[in-house]
């Protein structure tokens, strides 16, 4: 039967792994696309897959945490498809593709498997939850950790927008309206809420060291992932916009990745990720 596939945690992990690798494997005809669309689809199928082989064995807030799971993932990916087709990403689009050029053989591979794998585990909670859910066990975090999915996407959503908007109306110039005037990279501020909100909802159904192990490696991950994009983007900020006085001010009043918090530079942190 298909719902054998999802029986946790050997058949429905295996099954996971086999989406994400299908999915991310659009990395092949392009290598950025491995951790971009490919990421974004990745988080959706799952989404909509074991809901459905675990249908009518779930109550109304796990199906809520998948819900905001396929949102995250089809926002993504829909917004990285369409901002390949802006004017104003044109220039980091070429570049990302010359980078992805030098990528090859065994590199190109293990990247794949990676990338698979991480998505399967930032995935983790919310199977774990509908794995708890069949044995009829509650999880009372869920409601939690879905109000903070809910802002983290919100956050994302907006910022994501607010840019797009201003870069097609001035595309040489550094965003700073809106959400970027509270933090210079609310987008990925936005994102690791949002897995943060994933991880939380789950807590009450995590039940031995696989689960938390799952877990924990989907979340550090993606933590660590967005520090080094920010590192990354204020770096590239800095050599297009770094001798604008306005540019100065800016990095030097608002926070880069957390706000409220008096954090202005990330290019002396050590990350190995993103």
């Amino acid at each position: 039967m298909l719902s054998d596939l999802a029986n946790y945690p050997l058949p429905a992990l295996s099954l996971a792994l086999g989406m994400t690798l299908v999915i991310s494997a659009l990395g092949f005809r392009r290598v950025d696309w491995f951790v971009s669309i490919g990421y974004g689809f990745s988080i959706a199928v799952q989404a909509v897959v074991f809901p459905l082989l675990y249908w009518g064995r779930f109550d109304l807030w796990a199906g809520l945490q998948s819900l905001m799971l396929l949102a995250y993932g089809m926002r993504l990916g829909v917004y990285l498809i369409g901002r390949e087709n802006s004017p104003s990403f044109a220039p980091e689009l070429q570049a990302s593709k010359e980078r992805g050029l030098h990528i090859k053989g065994w590199l190109k591979l293990t990247i794949w498997v990676a990338v698979a794998a991480l998505y399967v585990t930032m995935y983790a909670p919310a199977l774990v939850t509908l794995s708890a859910q069949e044995t009829g066990n509650a999880v009372a975090t869920l409601p939690l950790g879905i109000a903070i999915m809910v802002l983290g996407l919100a956050i994302e959503a907006l910022a994501d927008w607010q840019k797009s908007n201003f870069k097609a109306a001035h595309p040489k110039a550094f965003c700073n309206i809106g959400l970027f005037r509270i933090v210079r990279c609310p987008n990925y501020f936005g994102e690791m809420v949002f897995w943060a909100g994933t991880w939380i909802s789950a807590i009450a159904a995590y039940s031995g060291l696989l689960d938390w192990a799952l877990s924990l490696i989907g979340l550090v991950c993606i933590q660590l992932i967005m520090l080094g994009s920010a590192r990354r983007l204020e770096m590239k900020q800095a050599e297009r916009y770094g001798t604008d006085p306005a540019y100065q001010r800016y990095v030097a009043s608002v926070p880069i990745l957390l706000p409220l918090l008096p954090i202005y530079s990330l290019k002396n942190l050590r990350v190995y990720l993103g």
